[in-house]
């Protein structure tokens, strides 16, 4: 069989944060000399994973498309890569990111950086199908024979997708992140909410504004019923009983299927690192994810 050496880039613009990856496949044609050909991935080994770096912003409706650019061009040479190395790719906006008003303009600026780039904005299926799949959570569901829950939690949005015996069974998509509120100079006083926080907020009586500063007591009682939220959209309703009816459609940006409590849950997502990781402080990156 004749193989074929290829290098690949992954560039994932989320709402939080920006970050590359570079991998090298090994791919041959699998089908006998007869048939028609069939190529596979034969072999595959990650050579570059960049540093994570905030997503730069004109604006809270506005991607900078230049400074996200020049990100990547500086991890290239980190990497010792030049696009004409570079067979293909997958540029990706995720989370809230996919949600700004230049978003297809950073997508264009992006795909002269490797040969046959895949440019898109990752919709919930596919954003909570990545994650799933990325982490492991499909495989795991097949091994044990569980029903599986992936969490996905970034900055604006979490991901759920749900797989039996490998397969994808249900998408969700909420909007519950740990940058839909961002503070100032580590601090709690508070430079942007989003809307339906914000929303919230007046309806609950909590007292959270822009410009003003906001108690950690009360940010937590937003991290909680988010967290409420999340509990009732993979199907659990014990423990403190902090969403009101009609939150989980409130919230929802996406929902495929109303699914019973999984047996395993796993978690992802920049948010998802402090459950494996603590924090020293609060508000390490000046918003509500460690409270989240």
């Amino acid at each position: 069989m004749v193989s074929e050496e290829i290098i690949s880039v992954g560039i994932d613009i989320g709402t939080s944060t920006t970050q590359l990856i570079f991998s090298r496949f090994i791919i041959e044609n699998t089908a006998s000399m007869t048939s028609v050909p069939r190529i596979s991935i034969v072999d595959k080994q990650i050579i570059y994973q960049s540093s994570i770096h905030e997503t730069p912003l004109r604006s809270i409706t506005s991607i900078d498309e230049n400074a996200v650019r020049d990100i990547v061009i500086k991890e290239y040479k980190l990497a010792g890569m030049e696009p004409k190395s570079v067979t293909t790719g997958a540029v990706i906006i995720t989370g809230e990111t996919a949600r700004k008003e230049n978003a297809s303009t950073v997508l264009s600026v992006m795909s002269g950086l490797a040969g046959d780039f895949v440019v898109a904005t990752a919709g919930p299926d596919l954003e909570g199908v990545i994650a799933g799949k990325g982490s492991g959570a499909s495989n795991m569901s097949l091994e044990q024979h569980k029903t599986t829950v992936k969490l996905d939690v970034g900055g604006g949005t979490t991901n759920i997708a749900v797989f039996t015996e490998g397969q994808v069974t249900a998408t969700d998509c909420y909007d519950i992140g740990g940058r839909l509120i961002k503070l100032r100079g580590g601090g709690t006083v508070v430079d942007y909410i989003a809307p339906k926080l914000e929303k919230y907020c007046r309806e609950a009586n909590i007292p959270i504004k822009v410009g003003q500063t906001a108690s950690k007591h009360d940010l937590q009682k937003i991290t909680a019923w988010m967290a409420s939220v999340l509990l009732a959209a993979i199907g659990f309703s014990g423990g403190r009983e902090t969403h009101r009816p009609g939150d989980l459609d409130f919230l929802a940006t996406n929902i495929k299927t109303r699914h019973g409590a999984p047996e395993l849950i796993t978690f992802s997502g920049g948010v998802a690192d402090y459950i494996y990781n603590s924090s020293n402080t609060d508000f390490p990156h000046n918003d509500i994810g460690v409270l989240l």
